[in-house]
């Protein structure tokens, strides 16, 4: 029995671990380090970008718009949707608890790939709901007839990462547009896009296509990535009105800063020299995931901004390897390790690693 003098919390956080954040690298012998464990854009913001967010920063002393609405508006011209299917906050990520808090509860279950972005069980159990976890297929994609069978009258939403974090294949539209003709129009499915600048297969999802045809459908898309933002906590989700309505009402009142706003909507305006960044570290993944497979290792399609290898209990000690040449990756203990692709040297430095590991 808990005493009347200690504070009581719900049930739910018994069993949540909290998130991990890709960790900083260190070294102390002057050489220098590399951060390749966040999946961060490693150029530095365009001065276009820098000097909207600088500017703006002058007026830190007021609240931001908390509607967005200057935001909203360049988004729905960029997209061709009304800004009523719109809604923005402090990354995919937000969007997506604001979501969940909107849609499920004790009772209720979430369907989602495993694994996939360790955001979503966290996300799921602080509603109190169920996370009904799918296993990847072999070759780390969607199992989507899996995901068929996990549904039942309790499923509230379905998550689909894609490309998926932190595996890095992408759904492809046919695959999807059977699954969802077959789930429930009562499900609401999330197609969490965070990677799809990077993407490169022909035959991928949009997400945004699909939330035209289908009411059930809800995107959430991020400037972390791509556009080089995540300091600045800005995403945003596309979904029909009713959707998006429910999403506002569980924001956080002025939760996207006015520095971040102004930063976003800059980078819209730049879009096309942002992307040829994009393309060059599509370029550069190509030149890491040959290297990986000339030196042994399977290594699945990457349709993103880092590659997989799966270590199993290795994990952790290839995560130490690498660390000690100044590069810090993404351990996921007992299943792999996700490594971002960065700057050329620290990719070489990593891929050094990885060629000696197989020898």
């Amino acid at each position: 029995m808990t005493p009347d003098n200690e504070v009581r919390f719900r049930a739910c956080l018994d069993d949540v671990a909290a998130y991990k954040p890709g960790r900083p690298p260190a070294r102390t012998d002057g050489r220098p380090t590399y951060k390749l464990s966040s999946n961060e854009n490693p150029y530095p913001p365009l001065p276009g970008v820098l000097a909207a967010a600088t500017e703006a920063a002058a007026q830190m002393n007021r609240y931001p718009d908390m509607g967005c609405v200057e935001l909203l508006e360049a988004l729905s011209a960029r997209f061709g949707v009304p800004v009523s299917d719109l809604a923005v906050g402090t990354g995919s990520v937000a969007l997506l608890y604001h979501l969940l808090q909107a849609t499920v509860s004790e009772g209720d279950e979430v369907v989602y790939a495993w694994r996939s972005f360790e955001a979503y069980p966290i996300a799921v159990q602080l509603t109190g709901a169920t996370s009904v976890q799918v296993p990847l297929t072999a070759d780390a994609r969607h199992d989507f007839k899996a995901m068929e069978a996990a549904i039942t009258e309790r499923t509230k939403v379905v998550l689909v990462c894609t490309p998926n974090n932190p595996t890095g294949p992408v759904v492809r539209r046919n695959e999807l547009l059977a699954f969802l003709d077959v789930v429930p129009s009562n499900v609401l499915v999330v197609v969490d896009e965070a990677y799809r600048e990077f993407v490169r297969e022909t035959e991928v999802v949009d997400g945004v296509e699909l939330y035209r045809e289908r009411p059930n459908v809800l995107v959430l898309r991020t400037f972390s990535k791509a556009y080089g933002l995540a300091g600045f906590r800005v995403g945003y989700a596309i979904g029909h009105p009713e959707v998006v309505g429910a999403i506002r009402k569980c924001a956080l009142p002025f939760g996207v800063s006015y520095v971040a706003q102004a930063a976003a909507i800059a980078s819209l305006a730049v879009e096309e020299e942002l992307l040829e960044r994009v393309d060059a570290l599509v370029v550069e993944r190509a030149r890491v995931v040959g290297a990986l497979r000339a030196a042994g290792w399977d290594v699945p399609e990457s349709e993103t901004n880092f590659v997989w290898l799966e270590l199993g209990d290795d994990t952790v000690k290839f995560a130490e390897a690498v660390q000690a040449e100044g590069v810090s990756v993404r351990p996921f203990p007992g299943d792999g390790v996700r490594v971002t692709i960065g700057e050329s040297e620290a990719n070489d430095l990593f891929l050094g690693v990885a060629r000696a590991w197989r020898q």
